[in-house]
């Protein structure tokens, strides 16, 4: 069964968050949006929820992490090529995030990352099609 994924991450600046992930390329659905939250999609199967702190905490009793210090999840996107993935991971850092390390070639695998304006860490990978045939 194909399912639908939501992943929630607590954001100091709402706003701000969504002027970098706009910088990134990505929308928004409105409908999903106001003061507390508002929903990145990812694609028709993905949605990440950008939630204000205070909001985020509300969903669970544990203490919220603080992704600048710590590390929770390390979320990845796909890219279409080696350029695609240095196109993404520079639009973040022109638009306030932060290269965390250097970007790695495995010939038939190419990747790096950025962390956000909150420092959650995102991968951007690119894989040889014809390496995943097998």
């Amino acid at each position: 069964m194909s399912r639908m994924l939501f992943v929630n991450l607590p954001v100091a600046d709402l706003d701000k968050s969504v002027a970098f992930f706009t910088a990134l390329g990505f929308e928004f659905n409105a409908d999903f949006t106001d003061d507390n939250a508002t929903a990145m999609v990812v694609n028709e199967q993905a949605t990440v929820m950008l939630l204000v702190r205070d909001f985020f905490s509300t969903f669970t009793d544990k203490s919220v992490a603080d992704a600048s210090t710590s590390a929770q999840a390390i979320l990845a996107l796909s890219a279409d090529s080696r350029e695609d993935v240095d196109q993404v991971i520079s639009k973040a850092v022109e638009a306030g995030g932060r290269k965390p390390r250097e970007t790695k070639d495995e010939g038939f695998m190419y990747g790096g990352a950025f962390e956000d304006l909150d420092g959650h860490e995102w991968e951007v990978m690119w894989m040889d099609p014809s390496a995943m045939q097998g």
